[in-house]
């Protein structure tokens, strides 16, 4: 499926690349003029060192003119002046040379920075079933090494192409000029040239995207191990891990070695079109030279124009090189952009500042995979500043509605509303900005307290944020740091108990001040003196807000308003604690089983 979407992309690959210069098309142009000024004074090079041969040199080599001292003078004079001018246009072009490279390098992390920005914008948009689909280790290395593979072909190869065919052109054209006869004796070795480049264009290109492959399955195996590495230590399978991660390894050296076996044969390749070009040049242009028919200066200009015309083909390959290291890593990069999120907004979605609260399902049917119904004709409803708890076995569709209600996912029959207004109608972040969720598993980002409460929301106060976390009870422990709120959190929060973190997610929570709570397995991973004061904590976020609940442990729930009991997708029973163990039903059976082992 892959290669069908690359065959489908690279026809449109180039079009897609320049689209991101555009914006600096002028910059473009800037540069492109003076690489034909660059190109007019390399041209012009081997004609100042050709005219001194024959103006001044040679005439010494010649016993049969005598040359007087007032002509030794001219002629030194003249070799001076020569030698002055050759002098000024390797100045030039270095400045020059130096004025395009600002420019080029500048334009080029402009673009870079603007492609990278689009593709994280555009991973913060996809689904999570996307995510879930996709290695992590992948999609970093789409973000880094790949935008970065693009750099080099915006900062110096979409130019240097031009100056490379401007100076193949220009040498062409003034060899020609010079004799045509002595330039197409030389040019013989350019169909071979042509051939041998195209060959290795080909070879080239297949091994960059198979290196490119290797490398986001090796970023992506990192990722993984590391992040899990515990798990790895735990379980004592380092030797197993490292056996894998060096296949891994061996995998992409070879495709590495394949790509330096391949320039390994062009660049010698290359040199010894050169070398045949010269001899060519030497053999019949010394002839030529007895004859009278060229000059010693002409073989020289020819000689300079040989280095000038085979040093571009070897730029032109190397420049290719990097063009199959960025084609490869575009086409990666035009893969993820080309994802659509499940998830969007219709034509008509409304902006809603506050909740009610109100939360309705009917006759919802989901799955995650088509026909594999998670959600079987579900239908229930939490009035305003209710609390409902979803109990049941694993499996059986309790988080599947906490996610539902966040469109996480869209489901595939029936309506879900909130305030009476169907979800699909409402504007994704309206919608998620107003339901606060606490997780089993708390994320923490690299950074301090203060940043992981805020989340980037600056319109979140330090008041707001202490005042949020004393109403948790979070300041009880971050009031034991000598820096408080400003103390560093490593990545994840690992110096931090299960506990800690929970409470700074509450905390998190409290400070966004959502209409609707979710709380799935909130407290499952804390100590019983945590939860007491996460307990407390609760009430008092539950107060005068609508409470959806996903608890293992029914102590937790006993005082909600509504008890829903799910089995196999569907809902099975509804009321509450006293209730439910009236009816003597599943949830009866949950709860004897948990207090007989309690």
């Amino acid at each position: 499926m892959e290669k069908e979407q690359l065959k489908k992309i690279d026809k449109k690959l180039l079009r897609r690349l320049l689209k991101y210069a555009k914006p600096y098309v002028l910059n473009f142009v800037i540069a492109v003029a003076i690489i034909v000024v660059i190109v007019a004074f390399e041209l012009y090079q081997p004609v100042l060192i050709g005219q001194a041969v024959d103006g001044f040199l040679s005439k010494y080599t010649n016993k049969a003119v005598v040359i007087t001292e007032a002509e030794q003078s001219l002629h030194a004079a003249g070799i001076i002046k020569t030698g002055f001018i050759y002098l000024l246009t390797v100045i030039a072009v270095f400045l020059l040379q130096y004025s395009q490279a600002r420019i080029l390098a500048r334009t080029g992390q402009n673009i870079i920075y603007n492609i990278r920005m689009e593709i994280y914008t555009h991973l913060s948009k996809l689904s999570l079933s996307f995510f879930t689909k996709n290695p992590i280790g992948r999609l970093v290395t789409r973000v880094t090494n790949d935008t970065e593979a693009l750099n080099e072909m915006y900062t110096s190869v979409i130019v240097n192409i031009m100056k490379s065919i401007f100076v193949l052109f220009g040498v062409i054209i003034t060899m020609i000029s010079y004799n045509i006869r002595l330039s197409l004796l030389t040019f013989t070795v350019i169909p071979f040239i042509i051939v041998f480049t195209f060959t290795f264009k080909n070879i080239s290109k297949k091994n960059h995207r198979k290196i490119r492959s290797r490398i986001s399955a090796m970023n992506a195996f990192i990722s993984e191990h590391v992040s899990g590495m515990k798990v790895v230590q735990i379980f004592a399978v380092e030797d197993a891990t490292f056996k894998k991660f060096k296949n891994e390894n061996e995998k992409l050296k070879k495709e590495n070695m394949k790509q330096l076996f391949t320039f390994s044969i062009y660049n010698p390749t290359n040199y010894l079109m050169r070398i045949a070009a010269t001899c060519i040049l030497l053999w019949f242009g010394g002839k030529m030279v007895i004859e009278g028919s060229v000059s010693i200066g002409t073989i020289v200009i020819f000689q300079g124009y040989i280095t000038k015309f085979f040093e571009p083909i070897q730029e032109l390959a190397e420049q290719l090189n990097i063009i199959q290291s960025a084609s490869a890593a575009s086409e990666r990069i035009f893969l993820l952009l080309n994802e659509e999120p499940e998830i969007n907004d219709s034509e008509n979605a409304i902006e809603i500042d506050n909740f009610k609260g109100s939360i309705e399902f009917k006759n919802v049917w989901f799955a995650y995979k088509e026909d594999e119904w998670i959600l079987k004709d579900v239908s229930f409803k939490v009035n305003p500043g209710e609390s409902a708890a979803f109990v049941g076995a694993t499996g059986a569709g309790k988080t599947t509605i906490q996610n539902l209600i966040c469109r996480y996912y869209d489901i595939q029959k029936g309506e879900i509303l909130v305030d009476g207004i169907n979800i699909k109608d409402i504007k994704v972040s309206s919608l998620r900005k107003n339901i606060g969720q606490m997780l089993q598993d708390v994320f923490l980002f690299s950074g301090d307290i203060k940043s992981n409460i805020r989340l980037k929301n600056e319109s979140i106060t330090d008041e707001e944020i202490i005042e949020s976390s004393k109403y948790v009870n979070a300041d009880s422990f971050i009031s034991k740091y000598d820096d408080t709120y400003d103390h560093h959190v490593i990545e994840n929060g690992a110096a931090f108990s299960a506990g800690q973190r929970q409470l700074i997610s509450f905390a998190r929570t409290l400070a966004f001040k959502p209409d609707i709570l979710i709380l799935d397995e909130a407290t499952a991973n804390i100590d019983t003196e945590t939860e007491v004061l996460i307990q407390d904590a609760l009430k008092k976020l539950m107060k005068d807000r609508t409470t959806l609940i996903v608890a293992h442990r029914l102590s937790t729930i006993q005082n909600s308003d509504k008890i829903i009991v799910m089995h196999k997708g569907r809902i099975r029973e509804e009321g509450t604690h006293q209730e439910l163990l009236a009816k003597k039903g599943i949830y009866y059976k949950l709860y004897k089983l948990q207090y007989e082992h309690a």
